[in-house]
C-alpha cells in the first residue's frame, strides 16, 4: 500500500531504534534508486569531500553507513580500509554487496558500539544526525572510539542542528576536540524538485585532541 511506501517524510518521524529497524528493512533494497537517485542526494559526497580535504585516513568508521553511500565516495579517493555500521542489518546487507567495507556490524550510536576505545583515526556519518535519528548525545561515544588526533566527519541536518542543541553539546566538548569547522552544504542537488530540495546541512569536522 502507497501509505507504508518508505519515504523521507517516515524516516524524520521515527522515535525508537525498532522503527528505524522496521523502516529500513522495508527500504534497503530500493533506498539508492527510490531516495538517493530520485532525490539527488548529494550529502555522502559531501561528508567525503570535507574528510578528505581535511586529511582523514583509514581506518575508518563509517556510522550509520546505510547502503554504503558516503564509503563509495570514500573508496574512490583512495580512502581504506574502511568498516561500516548500522541500526539496520538489511540496509548493511546492500553496503556489504558493493565491496567497498573490510567489515560491516550492526550498532545503535545512541548506546555502545562493539568497538574498543580509540580504535578508528577517522569517522565518518552521512544522514545519520538528523530527525528521527541520533541526537548530539551521541557525540560522547563518537569520541570514545575515536583514536587520539583522528579526523572525524559528520553531516547534521541545519534544522536539527538548531532543534536539539548541537551547538551547546559541542562548547561542552571543550578541549576534548580540536579545529572545529561547520561548512553549510546542500543536501540534494539541482535535479530535486521535492518540498525537501532547498534542505542544508552542516558537516561538523574537528578533530580529537
Amino acid at each position: 500500500m502507497a501509505q507504508d511506501k518508505p519515504d523521507l517524510d517516515r524516516a524524520y518521524a521515527l522515535q525508537t531504534p525498532e522503527d528505524s529497524k522496521r523502516l529500513y528493512a522495508k527500504w534497503a533494497d530500493s533506498y539508492d534508486t527510490s531516495f538517493a537517485a530520485e532525490m539527488d542526494y548529494r550529502l555522502p559526497d559531501h561528508v567525503e569531500r570535507v574528510f578528505v580535504g581535511t586529511g582523514g585516513t583509514g581506518p575508518v568508521l563509517d556510522l550509520g553507513a546505510g547502503t554504503g553511500l558516503c564509503a563509495q565516495a570514500l573508496a574512490q579517493r583512495g580512502v581504506a580500509p574502511i568498516d561500516g555500521t548500522d541500526i539496520s542489518q538489511d540496509m548493511l546487507d546492500i553496503a556489504a554487496q558493493k565491496n567497498i567495507y573490510r567489515s560491516l556490524f550492526t550498532g545503535d550510536l545512541t548506546g555502545l558500539l562493539p568497538v574498543e576505545d580509540g580504535g578508528y583515526t577517522g569517522l565518518v556519518s552521512s544522514g545519520t544526525f538528523t530527525t528521527g535519528h541520533v541526537g548530539p548525545e551521541a557525540l560522547d561515544e563518537v569520541l570514545r572510539i575515536a583514536a587520539p588526533g583522528a579526523v572525524i566527519a559528520l553531516s547534521i541536518n541545519a534544522k536539527y542542528w538548531a532543534e536539539r542543541g548541537f551547538e551547546e553539546k559541542f562548547a561542552a566538548l571543550g578541549a576534548s576536540i580540536t579545529d572545529l569547522q561547520l561548512p553549510e552544504v546542500r543536501i540534494y542537488g539541482p535535479a530535486n524538485t521535492s518540498e525537501h530540495r532547498d534542505a542544508t546541512g552542516l558537516v561538523a569536522v574537528f578533530r580529537k585532541a
